[in-house]
């Protein structure tokens, strides 16, 4: 019978490209801590201004609740208007794009890295996520790199998404399936 392989992490090396200086990434890790991951009240205005500095490109009127992670501002833009709730990871290994009037629930997840499980060295892969206008991802929803949700469509609670949503269109489950289509009135 054939001996499987097996991953050996001794030789992972990392290939993230963090696309900032140490001094850059130490100074963002201290300002993640005190303003965005702490549970009590910061001014959405005051984090606005902390992601700007930091890179990320962020429009008027984004609302970020408490405790929020954002692991590299500078991989992140936010257009108008858009909501980040409570306790949401933003783990941008590679960019996030949010389009204006984006709802990210209580405890969602955008996970843009990951690594090849079929690999022995387990490498680094990531893949951009891109969430269009209108778009909800709900409570403790999950958005896995290479996502792209269209115009309006909805990741319902607890789902993963790990491929494109459509335009209007609501899902459900792990992975996420068509349930029904999204209707405005």
């Amino acid at each position: 019978m054939k001996e499987n392989k097996r991953v050996n992490l001794a030789i992972y090396k990392t290939t993230i490209s963090i696309g900032a200086s140490g001094g850059k990434q130490v100074a963002w890790y201290f300002v993640n801590i005190l303003f965005f991951k702490n549970p009590l009240v910061v001014f959405s205005s005051l984090k606005r201004g902390l992601l700007k500095m930091f890179g990320a490109q962020v429009g008027k009127g984004v609302v970020i609740k408490p405790a929020v992670n954002i692991k590299f501002p500078w991989k992140l833009s936010i257009g108008d208007h858009s909501w980040i709730g409570e306790g949401v990871w933003i783990d941008n290994l590679d960019k996030i794009d949010i389009g204006s009037n984006v709802v990210l629930s209580q405890g969602c997840l955008l996970l843009s890295g990951s690594h090849d499980h079929r690999k022995e060295t387990f490498d680094f892969v990531s893949a951009p996520i891109v969430l269009e206008d209108g778009v909800w991802i709900c409570a403790r929803a999950v958005v896995l790199g290479g996502t792209t949700c269209r115009s309006h469509s909805i990741l319902t609670s607890n789902s993963v998404s790990n491929g494109d949503l459509e335009p209007y269109t609501i899902y459900k489950g792990n992975p996420a399936v068509v349930v029904k289509t999204r209707t405005i009135s």
